[in-house]
C-alpha cells in the first residue's frame, strides 16, 4: 500500500528536504506541498491525502488551526502530523487533544521521521522521543490507548531479557535510541534490535505505545525519570 502525503511548511528548503526523505520510501508518495496554512487546508480538502504533515507555525493559518479545520470538514480518514522546531508542552497538548496522530520535532532523525509518518498513516499515534519524557498524565491520556489487560503484564514482561528490560525502562522515560546507546554503552544497531524485539514481545506497534503501556501499568510515573 502507498500512502499519499501532503507537506505544509513555510520554509521551501525544509519542504524540499522532507520530500526528498519521503521519496526514498516506495510506500510514501508526496502529492502536494503548501507554504501556508490556508493553502494546506485547501489542498488537503481537494486532494484528500492519507496524511497531512503540518508545521505548527505558518502564515495566514497556523498548523493547529488548519488541523482543526480539516477535522471539522468531516474527512475523518485524513491523518495529521504536527511538525515544529519548538519543544512546547502547550503545542503538544493542543495537538494531541485535537485528534492528530503525531507530534514531531524537525530535528528528528530521518529514519525516525519515516517511522512516524508510517505510524500516523496507519492511524497510530507518534510523539517525538525528545518530548516523550515530559509527558504529563493528561498528555499521556491523549495518546491512542494500548489495550493490554493488567493481568497479562507479568507474563509479557517475563518475555524480556534483562538487557531488553533495561532498554524498555529507558524508552518509557523518553530516551532516544542514541541516548539509550550512550547510557548502556551499546551501538545504535544493537539498540534498534532491542527496541524491535521489545515491541514484538509486548505486542505493541510503536515505541510511543510502549510509553503509554508503562504509564498504564505503573512501571513509570509522570514524575519519575530524567524529564521530571
Amino acid at each position: 500500500m502507498t500512502y499519499r502525503v501532503l507537506i505544509a511548511d513555510d520554509h521551501a528548503a525544509f519542504r524540499s528536504g522532507l520530500r526528498a526523505i519521503l521519496s526514498t520510501q516506495p510506500d510514501l508518495e508526496c502529492v502536494a506541498e503548501a507554504a501556508d496554512g490556508q493553502a494546506a487546508l485547501a489542498e488537503t480538502l481537494r486532494l484528500r491525502p492519507d496524511l497531512a504533515i503540518l508545521d505548527v507555525r505558518m502564515p495566514k493559518l497556523d498548523g493547529l488551526a488548519a488541523a482543526a479545520a480539516i477535522r471539522a470538514s468531516g474527512l475523518a480518514g485524513i491523518r495529521i502530523i504536527m511538525l515544529t522546531t519548538y519543544d512546547s508542552d502547550d503545542y503538544l497538548h493542543r495537538a494531541l487533544t485535537s485528534g492528530v496522530q503525531g507530534f514531531v520535532l524537525k530535528s528528528l532523525p530521518p529514519e525516525e521521521l519515516i517511522a512516524a509518518v508510517r505510524a500516523a498513516a496507519r492511524g497510530d499515534s507518534y510523539v517525538d522521543p525528545a518530548v516523550v519524557r515530559r509527558l504529563t498524565p493528561r498528555i499521556a491520556d491523549a495518546i491512542a490507548p494500548v489495550e493490554q489487560p493488567t493481568a497479562a503484564l507479568p507474563s509479557q514482561l517475563a518475555r524480556l531479557t534483562a538487557r531488553e528490560h533495561e532498554v524498555f525502562l529507558l524508552i518509557a522515560e523518553g530516551f532516544t535510541n542514541q541516548e539509550i546507546g550512550a547510557t548502556l554503552h551499546i551501538g545504535d544497531e544493537t539498540v534498534k534490535t532491542h527496541v524491535s524485539r521489545i515491541l514484538t514481545k509486548l505486542e505493541l506497534r510503536h515505541r510511543t505505545h510502549a510509553v503509554r503501556y508503562a504509564y498504564q501499568h505503573g512501571i513509570v510515573r509522570a514524575t519519575d525519570g530524567h524529564g521530571a
